[in-house]
């Protein structure tokens, strides 16, 4: 009795692995299908890194974070069981992520350089492409979730920059991101809208011009630093090709 109550509690901690693990490979196999099995192991290891920016900094702060879970053609997610205590809490766990999935694609980029792979340049351009993607400046994107420390009100835009980015690269599968995520979106929105803050917390975004300066600089630095290396690697590809 004792010994089958000990491998349950053992399974308990091993849970968060398991649901981890076992959704990276369900992931790795839907990649599989459609993009081969080696660029789908590279697409959802820059996933993980970027989700353990994430993690790690809500760690960091003191916070309860739950493990990644992924969903095939949809991304991956870390739950936050304890809510920030403040928008700069927020804005610095949502800039971990970005900030190390792009740490980890240049990785990625400099190996296949090193070794003149497309293969590693096509898992790069992806990365990067993804936390470029992320830094939409509205909720619940990363970017949105960054800006906010100067202002909710700067979701306002991020919603037709995101129908923007649609039309002109239409994907079925950014289709399928934006209707799961449109609730949360217009709820951001309407939020913004009205100026509603948390009522459990009215002075959530308050934060000092310090931190208010700084963010809004990593944001913008990130974001041109990814925009030129995305179209630098795009570049190579079709060269490539060529």
């Amino acid at each position: 009795m004792i010994k089958t109550l000990l491998l349950i509690l053992n399974a308990a901690k091993l849970g968060p692995f398991i649901k981890t693990g076992g959704t990276m490979l369900i992931s790795v196999v839907a990649y599989a299908f459609v993009f081969g099995p080696w660029y789908a192991v590279g697409v959802v290891a820059l996933l993980f890194a970027h989700e353990m920016g994430h993690f790690v900094s809500a760690r960091r702060l003191g916070l309860d974070v739950g493990a990644p879970t992924f969903i095939p053609f949809v991304g991956a997610w870390i739950e936050l069981k304890d809510a920030p205590l403040s928008v700069a809490q927020e804005a610095r766990i949502a800039f971990a992520g970005p900030f190390v999935g792009t740490a980890a694609a240049l990785a990625v980029l400099f190996a296949g350089l090193a070794s003149d792979s497309r293969l590693l340049l096509a898992v790069a351009y992806s990365g990067l492409v993804l936390n470029l993607f992320n830094l939409v400046p509205v909720t619940p994107f990363d970017g949105g979730r960054i800006v906010a420390i100067l202002s909710p009100k700067i979701w306002l835009l991020g919603a037709p920059i995101l129908v923007g980015i649609f039309l002109w690269i239409p994907s079925p599968m950014f289709l399928l991101v934006l209707v799961l995520l449109a609730p949360t979106v217009w709820r951001g929105i309407k939020a913004a809208w009205r100026g509603e803050v948390p009522e459990d917390n009215p002075r959530y975004y308050e934060a000092s011009r310090a931190d208010r300066l700084r963010y809004a600089g990593n944001y913008l630095l990130l974001l041109a630093f990814l925009c030129i290396m995305t179209y630098q690697v795009h570049k190579m590809l079709q060269g490539g090709a060529g």
